[in-house]
């Protein structure tokens, strides 16, 4: 008998251990996509900031992205009691005692944001990591920052670069760096019924999906219009006029096709699109045609070594002719007049890239390719939606 139970106990204790063993496998075999941290984690190494909590240490070390519980324990200890995160850490940091006790610390702080990636990646994550895991402690966390991104909407649908923080340009309805776009694509996930997004009750997730469709009738509303023509978009709106508006100084109101390329993107995914919204991308993507660069590429060339306030420098940018460059992109085009915008930090405008100081010039993505993602989706989107008009013929 003693022997018997012996060996049930040893049966109990072997399938335990492969239990565990195969959670630990599938985690790691189901490791998630950390690419929503890249900004953050960039500016964290790479930009001299004085306001951050902790700074990076030489050789610091960063966590496997198969360690999913370690990353996600991680995004629970940089969130703060609202609900949201701060930007430019990198999540897969392995902290010292020293730096772990300064985040704590911080909890309190209302530096809470949805620029560089922030908070809506970190959600993302952690719903992700609860579906593995299980783990009640993501997703608790995940409902919270769920939360927080509801209380931050504008009544006109719109969400700021910063929340409860809305000073200075913090309070314009924000698509930079895919801010506002980075929230709509995740509450898109909740609302779809994804099985990793699935956890949300019912009250909260007809929420999530009355925030959304505020938000897409603002970006609608926010779409650059001038005269009967509908354009593209501008970084930041005015939290209540919509109209176009200045960033930092070296952000000028424009038409804008990095942001808009992210934003048309989100557009071209909506299923049974009404006619609003294929107006506006048929409109975005006559524009993009017609506002393609040809015949040169950007070229980064080594420099002699340079420290600013914010970076410290090796190289700089020049524009080298080529006739067989794809086409290109300004990042930004001068409201009305259409040509390709610079700026320097004094905020004056410049029209060459050769005219921007070199801290900028190279700090900065003056020239892009990502209307071009667009272009390329485009006909697959047109003969399913907008059949009866081809805007790039």
């Amino acid at each position: 008998m003693q022997i018997q139970k012996l060996s049930t106990l040893l049966l109990m204790l072997v399938c335990s251990t492969l239990i565990i063993a195969q959670n630990k496998i599938s985690e790691k075999e189901n490791a998630i996509p950390i690419t929503g941290f890249y900004d953050s984690s960039h500016h964290w190494y790479d930009i001299n900031e004085d306001d951050r909590v902790i700074s990076p240490m030489p050789g610091q070390q960063r966590y496997n992205p198969s360690e999913i519980r370690k990353i996600a324990d991680n995004i629970l200890l940089y969130q703060k009691t609202n609900g949201g995160w701060p930007k430019n850490y990198d999540m897969l940091t392995i902290l010292t005692d020293e730096q772990r006790d300064a985040v704590l610390k911080s909890k309190g702080e209302l530096n809470t944001t949805f620029d560089n990636g922030t908070t809506h990646s970190q959600i993302d994550y952690l719903a992700k990591a609860f579906s593995i895991t299980n783990d009640e402690k993501y997703k608790e966390s995940c409902i919270l920052g769920i939360e927080f991104i509801l209380s931050a909407q504008y009544p006109n649908g719109g969400w700021p670069q910063f929340y409860p923080d809305t000073s200075g340009y913090r309070k314009y309805i924000t698509f930079n760096d895919g801010a506002m776009i980075g929230i709509m694509e995740l509450l898109k996930k909740f609302t779809e019924d994804a099985p990793q997004f699935s956890f949300l009750n019912n009250d909260l997730r007809e929420k999530v999906k009355n925030a959304f469709d505020k938000g897409l009738d603002c970006i609608l509303k926010c779409q650059i219009k001038e005269g009967d023509k509908l354009y593209v978009w501008c970084q930041q709106h005015d939290n209540v006029t919509l109209l176009p508006q200045n960033a930092r100084t070296f952000e000028p109101a424009s038409i804008c096709n990095g942001e808009s390329s992210g934003i048309v993107l989100l557009l071209m995914s909506i299923n049974n699109p009404d006619e609003k919204i294929i107006n506006s991308i048929q409109s975005a993507v006559e524009w993009f045609k017609d506002s393609k660069i040809f015949g040169f590429r950007v070229k980064e060339i080594p420099a002699p070594r340079v420290e600013y306030k914010y970076r410290t420098t090796s190289s700089d940018k020049v524009i080298e002719k080529d006739p067989l460059a794809p086409p290109i992109w300004a990042r930004y085009y001068e409201l009305r007049i259409h040509r390709p915008l610079f700026c320097n930090r004094d905020g004056k405008p410049v029209y060459s890239l050769a005219e921007v100081d070199r801290e900028r010039r190279i700090g900065y993505g003056w020239y892009i390719y990502s209307p071009q993602d667009v272009l390329n989706k485009y006909s697959e989107w047109q003969k399913k939606w907008a059949l009866a008009k081809n805007v790039l013929e």
